[in-house]
């Protein structure tokens, strides 16, 4: 007999293995999305380069920022789908909400400007310039002993 996908091969167990194990339940229903932001770093003799993974997401959903030397990406999903059937009914009506963001240190020295990024085929492509802070020089200044 054929079941639905959401069950296994007999309904009854796993729907007490449900209740004895809900950490499985969760498992079995997760959305895939939730893989999202996979990050590729390479390292040149000059800068970093990241290869962002946002599958199902629109440049205009991705924003960058970056603050105290510290660049971050973030992201929101919406999906609806909803299906009818001729008169009209749902037979199925879906919904997924999501953001996720992620953060990498780049350096206090590095400056929005420096960054360059553009978004194709589902991948954030960013290249970091790497920037030395150039240490100061401690200077000693003397007192003058007078006598």
């Amino acid at each position: 007999m054929y079941m639905p996908a959401i069950f296994r091969e007999n309904l009854f167990d796993d729907f007490f293995d449900d209740f004895a194990r809900p950490e499985r339940a969760m498992g079995r229903f997760r959305d895939p999305k939730e893989n999202f932001m996979k990050t590729d770093v390479r390292e040149n003799d000059h800068a970093y380069e990241l290869d962002i993974e946002l599958p199902g997401c629109k440049k205009e959903d991705v924003k960058a920022s970056l603050k105290d030397g510290c660049l971050t990406i973030s992201t929101e999903t919406k999906q609806n789908q909803d299906k009818k059937d001729e008169n009209g009914k749902y037979i199925r009506r879906e919904r997924y909400f999501g953001s996720m963001g992620r953060s990498f240190y780049v350096g206090e020295a590095v400056t929005e400007e420096d960054i360059k990024a553009r978004f194709e085929d589902g991948v954030l492509k960013m290249t970091v310039p790497k920037k030395e802070v150039k240490p100061e020089v401690p200077q000693t200044k003397y007192i003058s002993i007078e006598g």
